[in-house]
């Protein structure tokens, strides 16, 4: 491991530093993957809504991590309004407004890693656009996680032996 690496691995907790590369005299089990992908979309008066699906996979989870909503060229200074089209915890599908963007006094939102678990559509609710949304498609393997917490099992808790002498 290069010195640089090591030396970053000091800030990191325990569990982080094996998941990380390991550190010298520590066992490392198999790494957790994910992969992470750009994702963008763009609605307009001509296209007003996009809906991002993944196929269902067992051993993977699935996260869309919004980054920001912006107008882009050939907008006009109205507002439009952006809608996300999701499930809540009841896996009841709720439509919420996310954005409300005007050329003159908001063109872009920064949404700091806004995570949604697909399905998901975005509406443009009003406003004709064009409004680009960006971000990352997440897929995160959780078959790894499970084996670790399988050995991560507590041992048995032995009772403490008696010291002679002591009532």
């Amino acid at each position: 491991m290069a010195a640089g690496a090591a030396a970053a691995l000091t800030f990191l907790s325990p569990e982080s530093r094996v998941r990380a590369g390991g550190v010298r005299g520590q066992r490392s089990p198999a790494p957790v993957t994910m992969d992470s992908f750009f994702f963008g979309c763009e609605l307009s008066g001509h296209t007003r809504s996009f809906t991002f699906k993944v196929e269902k996979e067992e051993d993977a989870e699935h996260v869309l991590a919004l980054t920001m909503l912006c107008l882009t060229e050939g907008a006009k200074d109205e507002c439009n309004v952006v809608e996300i089209v999701a499930r809540n915890h009841d896996h009841q599908e709720i439509a919420v407004p996310v954005a409300n963007l005007k050329l003159s006094c908001q063109p872009m939102l920064s949404l700091d890693d806004f995570q949604l678990q697909p399905p998901v559509t975005f509406r443009l609710k009003s406003g004709s656009g064009p409004v680009r949304i960006t971000g990352r498609h997440q897929i995160d393997d959780e078959s790894e996680e499970e084996d670790e917490e399988e050995e991560a099992e507590l041992s048995p808790i032995l009772p403490a032996k008696k010291q002679k002498g002591r009532p």
